[in-house]
């Protein structure tokens, strides 16, 4: 729907319905300029709201850019009568004319465009409506598009005519977000129809739901440092303590539920405009154990049991003084599943999160996330209306490839058809270079707005409005990477590491040919070619972040190498191209430059072999460097450090002062592929003291869930040791790990130079 050079069909619609249907062709209803001269007008209300008056502004600019005429804006009492006009907001004018059109239907958001002899009339909802159906018709009748916040696309028609309109529509979604970096600006927000939480529409655009505390509210309305130390009862029991840090609250404590009571009352009275209040469990887990949580929960059938009942609780208490806000809370993680009996009531709204799912197939149909489906089915039973709460990147590292564009509007719908009144699409909120982020951006918008449409093509629309000559290689691309993770079978989590569970080095080059066409067909356009070279960036971050493992896959399967041949030099190119285009950061909670040095550190030289490998054949052996492993908590709790006693002068350092796997090596296809392997491991500690525990080494299978291997190494002395694992046939889904022990008063820090693999003859 919606090409800028076709034809605009009649559209029907009716309010609630869940897409926008175009009908047949018709005769020509409206000409609306001819050879750049108009006789409309534009009438607004006596009593327009701000917003109806941005409509008619936009409306005037808009066809002004298009037509070359400029229509006067006049208001009712200004009009002639007997002139064309574009009626803009549901005015005495409009409601003249449509005595029987139930305004109250269309909520907030919910549009009319319709035509009456020479008269357009294009009416909305309060406060947005009539914007909306200004964006609409300039959209889909006249043929503008937004593509981002600073770019667009506006016909040139001088002679403008339009088709017969017959359209009333209000979206199922009441709150429709899309959580990018370039979709908060308020105009381009409200241009999307977009009107969640954190975009920056202001009052003039029509402004924006938004849910007061946002979210994690316990501990922002009852807040430990001013209650714990008088009430530690109010809080979480874990393991026979009332604890503050990592807890949540106890539920069942009815004094507790008291002074919550009164706090959130305090909120709303602050903010008496507020549509939703938060009331929802810390980030994390720690619900309390104590004998009245515990025997609620288990009663309830789960954690989410004594949350709804407090929730319940809190909202009946709200809804004598708020009758019309809703009671947000959330179904994340330990809450997920729905309760066996108690059932929310009807001014809770439940937010269920899908972070735990696999975004390669649709949540509706594919088996990896039947546990989601069964959630959201339970909850859709018992629940009046629910919001949900999307992830639609990957967290752990943006700039990569992440194929999910298939699933997107299968669980759109999905949501709705059960019960879903908001959607909060959470993407690369940090980041200006993540993969294809404007389309993401743009796409959800429209998905969100109207849910059947085909996500198919909008994505040809995008990519061609967008990308303009490039724009068919890049289809393919898109359709390769989708093809390849599908193929694969892996879970595409929203926090993961790198592409090696879906990517193999085959797929990577078609990957690179297809783009270096696009580059090739958008060269001799400047604005073209900087799009596309954005948009490349995942894409080349791939060949940086597995560069050593994907040499050896090459090797060993006796391929030619067609990565970079300098990657040092190749480094510096993305690095500079990332700051040129503001990147911004490249995980979640992770400015870039942060990760430079440690991005420029895996191309350092190699080090000499280790003792027992000198001699061997380069084939019979593989060497992982320090800067080749996942570093979990980096700079807290590792870090990639100097070392002089490392052979190459560089060691990845743990303190002592935690127990986590932070150090780790992902069994990469190359090993995959050598058969059995003597799998060894160089570290050392610095001790404080002669002897103890001093570390932790071991090989984890995710797929068994268990140990490969693990030892437990006792302080020697702080020279470096190698640590046989022993002889393993290594396999996709294990991963080497190395962890100190918690024991600071007898280590000071854990070094790991090098993990090395000996093939077995």
């Amino acid at each position: 729907m919606g090409l800028p050079n076709r034809a605009v069909e009649a559209l029907v619609l009716v309010v609630g319905a869940v897409s926008m249907a175009w009908a047949e062709p018709s005769d020509v209803a409206l000409r609306l300029s001819v050879d750049g001269q108009s006789p409309y007008v534009i009438v607004v209300a006596e009593d327009a709201i701000a917003p109806e008056h941005t409509a008619a502004e936009e409306l005037r600019d808009h066809l002004e850019a298009v037509t070359g005429a400029r229509l006067p804006i006049q208001s009712e009492a200004e009009a002639v009568e007997a002139s064309p006009r574009i009626v803009v907001g549901p005015g005495a004018a409009f409601r003249a004319a449509f005595p029987e059109l139930d305004l109250s239907a269309l909520k907030h958001d919910g549009i009319v465009m319709k035509d009456v002899g020479e008269t357009l009339y294009l009416a909305g909802g309060r406060p947005r409506g009539t914007l909306y159906a200004v964006y609409t018709f300039l959209e889909e009748v006249v043929g503008c598009r937004w593509w981002t916040a600073t770019e667009r696309f506006v016909p040139h028609k001088p002679t403008l005519t339009l088709p017969a309109l017959d359209v009333v529509y209000a979206p199922r979604l009441q709150c429709r977000e899309a959580f990018y970096r370039g979709a908060f600006d308020g105009v381009f927000a409200a241009r999307s129809k977009c009107n969640g939480h954190y975009e920056r529409i202001p009052r003039e655009y029509g402004g924006h739901s938004s849910i007061l505390g946002w979210c994690h509210t316990f501990n922002q309305i009852l807040p430990p440092e001013k209650y714990f130390k008088q009430h530690p009862e109010w809080y979480s029991e874990i393991e026979g303590e009332r604890v503050s840090e990592r807890s949540q609250l106890c539920l069942t404590n009815l004094e507790m539920r008291a002074e919550f009571v009164k706090n959130a009352l305090g909120w709303l009275r602050k903010d008496p405009g507020a549509g939703i209040i938060s009331i929802s469990q810390n980030d994390g887990r720690g619900q309390c154990q104590c004998r009245e949580c515990r025997a609620l929960e288990q009663h309830e059938g789960g954690a989410s049991g004594p949350v709804i009942h407090f929730v319940n609780a809190v909202a009946a208490e709200i809804e004598k003084e708020f009758p019309e806000v809703l009671v947000e809370t959330l179904a994340y993680c330990y809450t997920r599943q729905a309760p066996r009996h108690v059932r929310p009531r009807k001014n809770v709204l439940v937010r269920l999160c899908s972070i735990e799912c696999s975004f390669s197939q649709p949540l509706a149909t594919g088996p990896q996330n039947e546990s989601f489906r069964k959630d959201i089915e339970a909850w859709s039973a018992i629940a009046h209306q629910l919001y949900i709460w999307d992830y639609v990147t990957n967290f752990r590292n943006y700039i990569l490839p992440h194929p999910n564009l298939r699933t997107l509007a299968p669980n759109i719908r999905f949501f709705v058809d059960h019960k879903a009144i908001g959607l909060f699409e959470q993407g690369d909120s940090q980041c200006a270079c993540g993969d294809f982020v404007e389309l993401r951006a743009w796409m959800l918008a429209h998905l969100m707005w109207d849910p059947a449409r085909d996500h198919n093509a909008l994505v040809a629309e995008f990519l061609e409005g967008y990308y303009g000559a490039a724009a068919e290689p890049l289809q393919h691309y898109l359709d390769h990477m989708h093809d390849a993770v599908e193929r694969s079978g892996a879970y595409l989590a929203c926090y993961m590491e790198d592409t090696a569970a879906w990517l193999t080095l085959e797929d990577l080059e078609r990957a690179t040919d297809l783009f270096d066409e696009a580059e090739r067909r958008a060269a001799g356009d400047p604005v073209l070619g900087r799009r596309v070279s954005r948009a490349r960036m995942p894409l080349d971050h791939v060949w940086l972040k597995r560069y050593q493992a994907l040499r050896r896959v090459a090797k060993h399967a006796g391929r030619p190498w067609r990565g970079p041949e300098d990657p040092v030099a190749f480094c510096d190119a993305f690095v500079g191209k990332a700051y040129d285009f503001d990147v911004g950061s490249y995980a979640e909670g992770r400015p870039f430059n942060q990760y430079e040095p440690l991005l420029r550190g895996r191309f350092r030289p190699p080090a000499p072999p280790p003792a027992e490998c000198e001699g061997l054949d380069e084939d019979d052996w593989v060497d992982v460097q320090d800067n080749e492993c996942r570093l979990h908590g980096y700079g807290t709790w590792t870090t990639i450090v100097d070392d002089p006693k490392a052979p190459d002068g560089k060691a990845a350092r743990m303190p002592a002062d935690h127990h986590q796997w932070a150090v780790q090596y992902p069994v990469s296809a190359d090993l995959a592929g050598l058969g059995a392997l003597r799998c060894c491991v160089v570290a050392r500690c610095e001790p404080k003291a002669e002897s103890g525990a001093a570390f932790q080494l071991g090989i984890y299978d995710t797929r068994a869930r268990a140990d490969v291997a693990r030892q437990d190494v006792p302080i020697e002395d702080a020279e470096y040791h190698t640590y046989d694992l022993g002889v393993h046939t290594l396999t996709d889904g294990m991963y080497f790990w190395a962890a100190p022990m918690k024991n600071p008063d007898q280590v000071e820090a854990v070094y790991v130079d090098r993990i090395f693999f000996i093939r077995e003859k």
